[in-house]
């Protein structure tokens, strides 16, 4: 797939990637039923501006690979899944499920969104961590996308 210069959808497609950490905390906090959450972000009034389909796409694969995802990202961080800040741990598996299921997307967007939206929501310096995982990762994952 060609890249294109930052077009319209880039942009719809960050804000659906921020949109999609809000949703995930939320789910991640509240326990709610991921239909629920997307359902009341749908409502929100700045997701006609989100491209939608990559934010439900987003939300519902990191729902069903929740454990695959943490699987992957095990051996690359320094303690358990859980005990990591909720933004962070948010940001890791959204990143996590585009570098592993979404190859249309080119490893370096990913970790740059992923380092963005840590700034914006995150920790201090939790783009810092977010960052050397992700690194890691799509190491491993991308192996030849990053040799390339």
């Amino acid at each position: 797939m060609a890249q294109h210069p930052q077009s319209p959808d880039m942009a719809a497609r960050s804000r659906a990637r921020r949109r999609a950490l809000q949703a995930l905390y939320a789910w991640q906090m509240s326990g709610s039923h991921m239909n629920a959450v997307i359902e009341q972000f749908r409502h929100e009034q700045d997701m006609e501006i989100a491209d939608l389909d990559y934010f439900e796409d987003l939300l519902h694969g990191v729902e069903k690979n929740v454990a695959v995802l943490d699987a992957c990202l095990r051996p690359h961080i320094d303690r358990e899944v859980a005990q990591i800040d909720p933004i962070e741990r948010a940001v890791l598996r959204l990143a996590a499920y585009e570098l592993k299921f979404r190859p249309d997307v080119p490893y370096r967007v990913v970790i740059n969104e992923a380092i963005e939206v840590t700034k914006r929501f995150g920790a201090d310096h939790g783009h810092s961590y977010v960052n050397g995982v992700l690194d890691k990762l799509a190491a491993e994952l991308r192996a030849a996308e990053k040799r390339g």
